[in-house]
């Protein structure tokens, strides 16, 4: 990211999207925290993992799905924060109106 300064009023426009003049305000000082953590995730080194050969996208009818919750316990011991029996992440985007 060059200067940190992004225009949203020109990323609405050209997303065709309307954006009150507070919500302009609110997302231009978010913006570019959004981008930094993406620019932390881009440079993470991947070189050292490879795709599985022969592994490919398949659609199937979904005919024996497993127990709802089976895999929820082994899952939450993998993320590396959670909540009670959700994953927690860092929050990137405000909820909050202003």
């Amino acid at each position: 990211m060059s200067d940190g300064k992004v225009d949203i009023g020109a990323l609405a426009r050209l997303a065709r999207i309307e954006v009150a003049p507070e919500e302009l305000a609110r997302l231009e000082k978010e913006i570019p925290g959004i981008l930094r953590f993406i620019e932390t995730i881009q440079s993470v080194d991947t070189s050292s993992t490879s795709m599985p050969k022969g592994l490919r996208n398949v659609m199937r009818a979904d005919e024996a799905p497993h127990e709802s919750g089976a895999h929820t316990e082994k899952l939450l011991s993998a993320a590396p924060m959670r909540e009670g029996d959700r994953i927690a992440v860092k929050q990137v985007i405000s909820r909050k109106k202003k």
